[in-house]
C-alpha cells in the first residue's frame, strides 16, 4: 500500500527515533550511572505502572460499545502507543549504554566525561557545564551532551589551557578556568 494511504497514526508510529538525539556513528552512548539509574526507573515505571494501568481503561473502554465516537478507547489507544514507542526507544538505549563513573576521575584537572568544567569566553563572561550522555543532559541545568561543539572543544583539556570553539557564529578562543568531579560515593 502506498505510503499516501496510510491513516495518520500509522505513519506516526512508523520511525519513532526521528525527534530523538542521534548517536554518532559507530560511536558509544556514554552514561553516568545516576543517568542510567534515572532512566532505567522510568523504563520499570512505565512498564510495572503507567502500561497496566492504559490497558486496564482500553479494556474498560472497549466493552462500551461503539469505539469510534468512545473519547476513552481513542485516547488509551494513542496513549498506549506512545508508551510502547517510549519503551522501545529505552530498552534500546539501556542495551547500548556504556555507564561510565566520573568520580574515578575526582581530584583531576584533565576534562573527561562527566567533568564539570567552568571556562571564560572572550568577554570576559565565566560559564559552567557539566558534560554528560547525549540522553541525560539537560541544558537548562548548565548539561551539554558530550558530543555537543563545546564539550568537543573541552574533552581532554586541563586547567589554564585555551582551546578553539567553532560555532556557527565562527571561531573562538576560550580558556579552561575549573575542571571538577563528583566525589566517589562511599560504602556500597
Amino acid at each position: 500500500m502506498s505510503k499516501a494511504f496510510t491513516r495518520e497514526s500509522e505513519a506516526a508510529d512508523v520511525d519513532d527515533d526521528e525527534a530523538l538525539p542521534p548517536l554518532p556513528p559507530g560511536g558509544r552512548n556514554y552514561i553516568t550511572p545516576q543517568g542510567y539509574a534515572r532512566l532505567r526507573a522510568e523504563l520499570l515505571q512505565l512498564i510495572d505502572d503507567e502500561r497496566p494501568k492504559v490497558v486496564e481503561v482500553v479494556h474498560w473502554a472497549a466493552g462500551n460499545g461503539d469505539r469510534s465516537e468512545n473519547g476513552d478507547y481513542l485516547y488509551g489507544k494513542k496513549r498506549l502507543r506512545e508508551i510502547d514507542r517510549r519503551i522501545r526507544f529505552l530498552t534500546r538505549r539501556l542495551e547500548i549504554a556504556e555507564v561510565t563513573d566520573p568520580s574515578l576521575h575526582h581530584g583531576g584537572t584533565q576534562v573527561f566525561f562527566g567533568a564539570t568544567v567552568t571556562y571564560a569566553e572572550p568577554s570576559g563572561a565565566e560559564r559552567t557545564v557539566t558534560i554528560l550522555g547525549i540522553d541525560e543532559a539537560d541544558s537548562a541545568q548548565g548539561q551539554v551532551s558530550w558530543i555537543s561543539p563545546i564539550a568537543r572543544a573541552l574533552l581532554k583539556a586541563h586547567e589554564g589551557d585555551v582551546v578553539r570553539l567553532v560555532t556557527p557564529a565562527g571561531a573562538q578562543e576560550i580558556e579552561v578556568l575549573e575542571v571538577r568531579y563528583a566525589a566517589p560515593q562511599s560504602g556500597a
